[in-house]
């Protein structure tokens, strides 16, 4: 069973490619040569970073960050928690 990265999109969870040919399989050719050129570059330290980046490419994930981070820029109330330790609210 292949790595993968789990997420919320949509209100769905779902589950992405975590490994680096998993996430590559995923794309058209022209994509493809770029993630090579890119991921081969990528530091050990942030390579999870940069897959789970590729991954959700074309997922709609971005459009849903995009809005809520209008929202926030508008100073709407989303509902967030500070989820540092201790901040629990009674």
């Amino acid at each position: 069973m292949d790595a993968t990265f789990k997420t919320v999109i949509g209100g769905k969870l779902v589950e992405l490619p975590g490994t680096i040919a998993g996430v590559r399989a995923t794309m058209d050719a022209g994509r493809a040569a770029e993630f090579d050129r890119e991921i081969e570059h990528v530091p050990a330290d942030r390579l999870p970073a940069a897959l789970v980046r590729w991954a959700l490419a074309g997922t709609g994930a971005d459009d849903e960050d995009d809005a809520l981070f209008e929202r926030l820029a508008r100073g709407e109330d989303i509902g967030a928690h500070d989820a540092a330790p201790g901040s629990e609210t009674a």
